[in-house]
């Protein structure tokens, strides 16, 4: 692993280690263009792999959204598309690992 991968695989889990009891819900996005929400139920493999529970993924999110970190910080509007949540789910390529607020994860619950 090259040492740039592996900095930033160390920062990825610094952060979430630093934020994990405050950090209830985190937003991933992936190479392969997924938005994903969900919580972290396994981190070790970052940023080649990230286990989640309770996840949901955006199909589209609408322009009120301010782009995919308006999802993160206000979470998904009535004319984004949200899948169906599903207990468990691997992902794969992570390309950010973004802190969900308790608001926006009350409207991705909602969704």
């Amino acid at each position: 692993m090259s040492q740039d991968k592996e900095l930033k695989k160390e920062e990825s889990l610094k952060f979430i280690k630093k934020k994990e009891k405050i950090m209830s819900k985190v937003l991933i996005t992936t190479e392969f263009r997924g938005v994903f929400c969900g919580d972290v139920k396994d981190d070790k493999k970052l940023p080649d792999e990230i286990t989640l529970n309770n996840v949901r993924n955006c199909i589209y999110w609408s322009s009120n959204c301010n782009g995919f970190l308006g999802l993160a910080s206000k979470g998904p509007t009535p004319e984004c598309r949200i899948g169906a949540k599903v207990k468990e789910i691997k992902l794969y390529k992570i390309t950010s690992v973004t802190p969900v607020s308790k608001e926006a994860g009350k409207l991705w619950d909602k969704a």
